[in-house]
């Protein structure tokens, strides 16, 4: 049997459908962790495959130069991705703006002159570390106020997602289920009201395992996923970081087509009129 001798070109967003972010467009719609991988090359390798323009970078890992971390800022080249500083490590809301703003001099120091960019987390729960609602919303608060555009990790709940939207953050960024752990979208139900009633980006952050996940958490009606763990740790990083890609191109478009509605009996594929007798 003949074979192609060059796959299809791959698609491109229209420039309507692109991720806008405080202003900023993005053709991918997946972000991706800096963190976990065994090595830089993984990392690097990863990133690439992955498609994505966004990369998280844990501020205060970095500044610290904690293991794993060292010459992390370096390892990337910030003129083809965009640095999203995060707080990561921090349990209050006034080490959060701390770190927040330190953040911002990192992006300016490698380049990225104009990035106001935080991912914001706030996690004083070590077993589960699921973050605190009243801290992230006081530190987003502030944040806002400091010309930040503002991203924070929140656990799945449309109230707050609506309350953070209202004080100015530039998106909401649920969980799908408790980070690292890879257990899917755990809470379908809450990330679809936050997805109904958001007028800014909804990014489900954290839990998602499998490109299956990732392509079902889109066809929600979310804007965007941040994958961090299930790449990192896959036993083909590259390979899963571009699984990931084209499910959150898959669930994208599902959900823009519309799916047919579930029915509790069988329909016919074919008409049934005007079949020979």
């Amino acid at each position: 049997m003949q074979t192609l001798e060059h796959p299809p070109a791959k698609s491109q967003p229209a420039p309507q459908d692109q991720l806008v972010i405080a202003g900023r467009r993005f053709k991918s719609r997946l972000m991706t962790g800096s963190g976990k991988y065994r090595n830089f090359d993984d990392m690097r390798n990863s990133i690439e495959a992955s498609g994505c323009e966004i990369v998280t970078v844990a501020v205060r890992r970095v500044q610290t130069q904690a293991p794993g971390h060292e010459g992390l800022a370096e390892a990337l080249d910030w003129k083809t991705v965009w640095m999203l500083p995060n707080t990561a490590g921090c349990k209050t809301a006034e080490d959060a703006v701390r770190v927040a703003r330190l953040g911002r001099e990192m992006a300016k120091l490698l380049g990225q002159e104009d990035n106001n960019f935080v991912k914001l987390e706030v996690i004083p729960d070590a077993k589960y570390l699921l973050p605190d609602p009243i801290g992230t919303l006081e530190a987003a608060e502030q944040l806002v106020k400091e010309g930040f555009a503002v991203l924070p990790y929140i656990n799945a709940d449309p109230l707050l997602a609506k309350r953070l939207e209202e004080v100015g953050c530039a998106t909401v960024m649920p969980l799908g289920s408790p980070i690292g752990s890879g257990q899917g979208i755990q809470n379908t139900a809450n990330i679809r009201i936050i997805v109904e009633n958001a007028n800014i980006p909804v990014v489900v952050d954290a839990g998602i395992g499998t490109p299956s996940e990732a392509a079902a958490a889109m066809e929600l009606g979310a804007d965007a996923l941040l994958i961090n763990t299930a790449i990192a740790q896959a036993q083909n990083p590259p390979a899963m970081a571009k699984a990931m890609g084209m499910a959150a191109e898959a669930g994208r478009l599902a959900y823009q087509a519309g799916r047919i509605p579930v029915k509790a009996y069988a329909s016919a594929s074919s008409p049934l009129t005007g079949v020979i007798g």
